[in-house]
């Protein structure tokens, strides 16, 4: 198999749509903090929701911090 696939350099890839996967990862943040206002009675559930929200707050943020030092591509 591997004799059959060409030899490619990473730049011939195709770039990953890194601003739809930004704006896709905020309209989830925003969903989950929308889902506060809820039926539910317990706190568990408001805790998941802002625990989920704030980890994918997280690495949305550290993801532009590396691309703006040129840290990842």
């Amino acid at each position: 198999m591997a004799a059959e696939e060409p030899v490619t350099s990473p730049d011939q890839h195709t770039p990953t749509p890194v601003k739809a996967a930004r704006v896709a990862g905020v309209v989830v943040i925003v969903m989950l903090l929308l889902m506060l206002f809820g039926n539910h009675e317990g706190n568990v559930e408001t805790l998941w929701l802002i625990g989920v929200a704030a980890t994918l707050a997280a690495i949305l943020i550290i993801d532009v911090v590396l691309r703006r030092n040129g840290l990842r591509d």
